[in-house]
This record gives structure tokens, C-alpha cells and sequence, in this order.
């Protein structure tokens, strides 16, 4: 130590920063962050607000340590990174805010045009794998913000995820003349298996050098789920303040309609989407899901 060099000075050099997690900013993320506070790990963690694509673009390239990546990313990039056990986003059923919004029935949207929507690569895939393989339809694609109004102004159908999603499928009516298709329910009942639209991930690197720190982010998310579940109404309650949604549907979309397990199934489903997308989409149909291993201690 430098004669110049204080104990302050030397206790601040060996003080670890706060890990930089990722944050998923639509709605299907609130219970996975909303026991945070409750729980006291909110101030532990250097918490990162994005669109999943953006949020997956910075796990990928070393700006955040730990966060949500949507599943497609994941499995281009998973000798990086190492996947948190038992905490996902997905679904196993109908999902709400993961869609296919149609002026036609699917099975006519051969050479048609469909709008994709570019915050999520997941989605988009899922979707363009349900077109092309279960409806048997070739559409003439094109990538769009978010904006259902605008997307269907050129376009007969249009894919949508999050917010946007959930509210086409709420507001849909026969009298609009627009058909919403549920991207999870329609993979359940095309191979019986949920689907997984994000896990959450750490870089293999940060794990190996911080693997206490890594746990404690994982416990932290594990209980904040918990909890949140355990108090969905108030969480609806809370959230519909401020939201365009009513507190009963976003306590049904909480509990019922999204899945935030990582298990044995959910693992399953992952490597189904894998196998039928692989060949096409950056990565090995038979790419197999590294889970995070308990920290020895020490």
C-alpha cells in the first residue's frame, strides 16, 4: 500500500460494485421484480430497464452480469452463459401478451404480409415456426415497432408481444374484424409442452469469479417470485394505478396465464423449440441448457 493510500481508501478498492441485472420493462416481468423491495435486495442490485431484445444484446456483450435473455438468444450464446434454475418466463397454456393478430385466417396468409414485432426474437420465431410448420403458410414477412394500428395498416396480420399484446388481447371483438391467436396456447395444443419465452442467465465468466454474489441474485429473484405470487391481488391492485388494465385481469395474468418455473417440462419445451428451429436460427438443434450449480463453500 502507497504511504498516500488511506483504510478508506484501501475498504472502498476491495468493496464489490453492485451486479448489473437486466429488467424486462412489460408487465409480464412486474411479479419476478415487485418483491424486490419488500425482500431488501432491491438495493443490492444495479438494475437495468429494456425491451427483452435489448435486455438480451447486453447480456451477450458483457454489460450486464445477470438478467432476463430471451430464449432464442440464449441458445446462440449458451457456452457464455449459465442459466438460473426454476426462474423463467413462459407459459403453459394461453400466455395474453404473446400474439398473432389477424385481418384473416392464418391458413390464408400464404405470400401475404405479416408484421413482426421487433421487440423480441423469441416471439417472432415462435411465430414464424407456427405459420410455416403447423398452418403450412409461407407469409412475405417484414420487422415493425410495436404498433398494432400502424403494423396492420400494411401488413394482414401482425405478431405482438408484451403490453401491446395484451391489449389486442383484451380489446379484441367480433365487430373489429381482427382474430387474436395466443402464441402459447397454440404451441400447447401443437406438442402438448410449455413454452419458454425467456430465462434468466448469468455470463459464465461473472458466475465463475462471483458465484456467491450469483446465488444471492438468484435467491433474491426466487423469493421476490414467491412472494409476489403468494400476493398477486395486491400486486394487481398496485400495478392497475397505474396500468391500462383492470386489477382482476392482471391478477389472472399473473397467477394463471404466466408460467415462472424452469423445470423438467419447461426444459423440455426449450429443447423441442430447439430441435425444430436449430437448423435455421444460429445455434444446434440438440444444444443442450447449462443450470447454474450450487456455490461451494468455502
Amino acid at each position: 500500500m502507497s504511504s498516500g493510500a488511506s483504510a478508506t481508501d484501501v475498504a472502498a478498492g476491495q468493496r464489490q460494485v453492485r451486479p448489473r441485472v437486466g429488467h424486462i420493462q412489460f408487465l409480464n416481468c412486474l411479479p419476478l421484480y415487485w418483491g424486490l423491495a419488500r425482500t431488501g435486495s432491491l438495493l443490492d442490485l444495479d438494475l437495468a430497464k429494456d425491451t427483452p431484445e435489448k435486455l438480451s444484446d447486453r447480456l451477450v456483450n458483457g454489460s450486464l452480469d445477470i438478467g432476463p435473455i430471451t430464449c432464442v438468444e440464449y441458445l446462440r450464446h449458451a457456452d457464455e452463459l449459465v442459466v438460473l434454475p426454476d426462474i423463467a418466463v413462459g407459459s403453459d397454456g394461453p400466455v395474453m401478451s404473446c400474439v398473432i393478430v389477424s385481418k384473416v385466417p392464418l391458413a390464408e396468409l400464404d405470400g401475404r404480409p405479416v408484421a413482426l414485432g421487433s421487440t423480441s426474437r423469441t416471439s417472432v420465431r415462435l411465430a414464424q415456426l407456427l405459420l410455416e410448420e403447423r398452418e403450412g403458410v409461407q407469409p412475405a414477412y417484414f420487422s415493425s415497432p410495436p404498433d398494432l394500428e400502424a403494423m396492420l395498416a400494411q401488413a394482414d396480420a401482425a405478431v405482438l408481444i408484451g403490453d401491446p399484446a395484451l391489449r389486442a388481447t383484451l380489446e379484441a371483438t367480433p365487430e373489429s374484424g381482427l382474430t387474436v391467436h395466443d402464441l402459447g396456447l397454440m404451441w400447447k395444443e401443437w406438442t402438448g409442452l410449455p413454452f419458454v419465452f425467456a430465462v434468466w442467465a448469468a455470463r459464465r465468466d461473472f458466475a465463475d469469479s462471483r458465484p456467491e454474489t450469483v446465488a444471492e441474485v438468484h435467491r433474491a429473484f426466487l423469493e421476490s417470485r414467491d412472494l409476489s405470487l403468494a400476493e398477486a391481488g395486491q400486486v394487481a391492485a398496485q400495478a392497475a394505478r397505474w396500468e391500462n388494465f383492470d386489477a382482476p385481469v392482471l391478477e389472472r395474468y399473473f397467477s394463471q396465464a404466466l408460467d415462472f418455473s424452469l423445470g423438467e417440462r419447461q426444459l423440455a419445451g426449450i429443447a423441442e423449440f430447439a430441435r425444430r428451429v436449430g437448423h435455421d436460427s444460429g445455434f444446434a438443434p440438440d444444444v443442450v441448457v447449462r443450470l447454474l450449480q450450487p456455490a461451494v463453500p468455502n
